[in-house]
């Protein structure tokens, strides 16, 4: 029987009381490989209550105390990362470098947010009448959530759990119930590095204990990425019920391929932003717009770079794509490929109805290319979350910012070309929160924030950096004054 995972509530590990659980697959070969429970409101109540708890002598650790369990910890998380990679591929899906690449990124953010006595810091002036000083401090704001996805099991947590920790807030996550391992591998290595009983806690769940989470009154502020229906739900409800929230949605990212671009590197970038993770990320390239004499050459080198590519299990060798999550989602991409061919969509590479040697009850869907796709298409403007690469034209630079900027979407877009003019002009006229320029995945590092724009973002301050640290702080002005006479006097 496969095991059923535990959740880690004020420093210990703890059976869930859940009636329900959800079988954990391996998307590749639909092996089941847990069982995670789905926690019920009555369990988020008693981690909050124990955050609570923690929070009072947590904040009160000076901040140069307060990150020596994140230095044990990236400590730990370069020890395990082989451990760490595999299970996200196990779990997720995505190849043995993608998962790596991943808990890259997640180390750097602790990294950053090991610097938190300087990024913290707040500032002063003396005088400001006579006799008169005023400073501004940041406090934390007492016990924080985050509720992540599915597609970045090692990394997302990251963009949230650092800052709110080095801070000296308590933090509790809400992992997805599709690829629960790893954040139970990662708490396992937070229990290592030495954080006190109720600081950090995870809780396993599906919807009814996201809105616990959100519905809480110790609970402050709520983290999230995801759909942008679940977004604003997430949003909607965290803000009735007095809570900060950022709250990252979905996206569909163009990538607008000029006559003057480097057609050689241009493919492979492409090629590897669209249908890398199997195009199950919020900064995949999902639409390329050629403009005028680039169309031919790039249809031509995008099809044949699609066809190509090697699909399989992420840990076998060479292979350059893995499977998508569920059953469910390969269903819904294979479903939408269908409708942008009857919008009139002429389909280049069709990766439906193909499986792999070994791995034939795997979900998979091989990189497809839809061209000439409808402007004013359904397909122009739903998210596939899928290796799909949709394929538009426009005759001038102009006509392709317009085509970007009719997007209700705002997370990234991208430019390629040789000429700084033209960068230029799109950097500053496009709207979105991330933008690249000869780059295929605009995403930031973790000393900027992760920026994202219109439906791709609900709140003010983003993950990642100096916004994380003013997400998770609050302002406290103090103005002073201090007459002589009564130091004369005592």
């Amino acid at each position: 029987m496969p095991r059923r995972l535990e959740n880690y509530v004020e420093g210990g590990w703890r059976a869930s009381s859940a009636t329900e659980s959800l079988a954990v697959l391996n998307p590749a070969s639909a092996q089941v490989l847990a069982e995670v429970p789905l926690s019920p409101p009555g369990e988020v109540e008693v981690a909050a209550a124990a955050a609570a708890r923690a929070f009072s002598e947590w904040r009160r650790r000076p901040a140069g105390e307060r990150i020596q369990p994140l230095f044990k910890l990236k400590a730990l998380l370069e020890e395990h990362l082989d451990d760490l990679a595999r299970s996200v591929t196990e779990e997720c899906g995505k190849t043995y470098a993608e998962s790596v690449g991943e808990l890259r990124r997640a180390i750097e953010n602790v990294e950053v947010a090991c610097g938190i006595p300087s990024l913290m810091q707040g500032y002063n002036s003396q005088d400001i009448v006579p006799g008169i000083d005023e400073h501004m401090v940041r406090q934390p704001l007492g016990v924080v959530a985050a509720i992540t996805p599915f597609n970045f099991p090692a990394m997302i947590p990251f963009w949230f759990m650092p800052y709110a920790l080095a801070t000296g807030n308590c933090f509790i996550l809400k992992p997805s119930e599709r690829v629960p391992l790893t954040s139970n591998r990662l708490f396992h290595l937070l229990e290592a590095a030495g954080f006190p009983p109720g600081v950090v806690q995870l809780v396993n769940g599906s919807k009814e204990t996201v809105n616990a989470l959100l519905d809480h009154p110790a609970i402050r502020a709520i983290s999230f990425v995801g759909s942008t229906a679940t977004a604003r739900h997430i949003y909607s409800r965290a803000a009735a019920n007095g809570k900060r929230a950022q709250c990252q949605g979905g996206a569909k990212n163009p990538v607008v391929v000029m006559p003057d671009a480097d057609l050689e590197m241009t493919t492979k970038i492409l090629a590897d932003s669209a249908f890398g993770c199997a195009g199950q990320r919020c900064l995949a390239a999902s639409v390329a717009i050629t403009v005028g004499e680039a169309r031919k050459a790039l249809t031509e080198q995008l099809t044949e770079a699609a066809s190509r590519r090697k699909v399989g299990y992420g840990l076998d060798e060479g292979v350059e794509m893995g499977p998508v999550i569920s059953s469910e989602s390969k269903m819904r991409i294979e479903a939408l490929i269908a409708e942008g061919e009857r919008e009139g969509a002429s389909l280049r590479v069709d990766g439906r109805g193909r499986t792999v040697k070994d791995y034939e009850k795997g979900f998979f869907v091989f990189p497809t290319i839809l061209d000439e796709v409808p402007a004013q298409g359904e397909i122009a403007r739903t998210e596939i979350f899928g290796p799909v690469l949709s394929l538009m034209h426009a005759p001038s630079l102009d006509v392709a910012i317009q085509m970007v900027n009719a997007r209700s979407y705002g997370n990234m877009a991208c430019i390629f070309t040789r000429d700084g003019a033209s960068a230029r002009r799109f950097r500053y006229e496009v709207n979105a929160g991330n933008i690249g320029v000869n780059i295929g995945v605009a995403a930031p590092l973790a000393t900027f924030p992760f920026s994202g724009w219109g439906e791709s973002f609900f709140g003010d301050l983003h993950a990642q950096a100096r916004h994380g640290v003013e997400f998770y702080t609050q302002t406290k002005v103090l103005i002073e004054r201090w007459p002589r006479e009564w130091n004369r006097k005592f």
